[in-house]
């Protein structure tokens, strides 16, 4: 039973790909189109939130290799405070999209929650990473 339950479960995230890739996200017509776009939105803020998250990372590790042996610890710090905002995220977006329970519109206002915090993080991440 439960192989299939997760086979009927991959067929709907296949088509929900595929939907979002057929949507004209400039101009969505409905609520499944609305949802579609957020999500793909949000997957890109996340393709470069991560790419941000390299180039910090990265700097931090050259850091750390400026260091004394006992002064280090600046890519850990900066990993564990990604993992505590990814936590911190993701439980943001889901406590906002509590105010839509039974709604259509749920998934689009937790991807655009999920949006608008990674891009913020994009950014912060960025001025990390920049040359001082």
């Amino acid at each position: 039973m439960m192989p299939r339950v997760l086979a009927a479960l991959g067929l709907c995230a296949l088509a929900a790909g595929a939907q979002a890739q057929a949507v004209n996200c400039a101009a969505p017509v409905t609520q499944m189109d609305m949802n579609a776009c957020a999500d793909r939105a949000w997957t890109l803020a996340d393709e470069d939130l991560n790419l941000a998250y390299g180039m910090a990372r990265s700097l931090m590790r050259q850091t750390d290799a400026a260091l004394p042996q006992a002064d280090r610890g600046a890519e850990a710090a900066l990993r564990d405070a990604q993992r505590a905002w990814v936590v911190f995220r993701d439980a943001a977006c889901k406590a906002e999209g509590y105010l839509y329970v039974g709604g259509t519109i749920r998934p689009m206002v937790v991807s655009l929650c999920l949006e608008r915090l990674t891009r913020a993080r994009t950014e912060d991440l960025r001025a990390i990473a920049e040359p001082h």
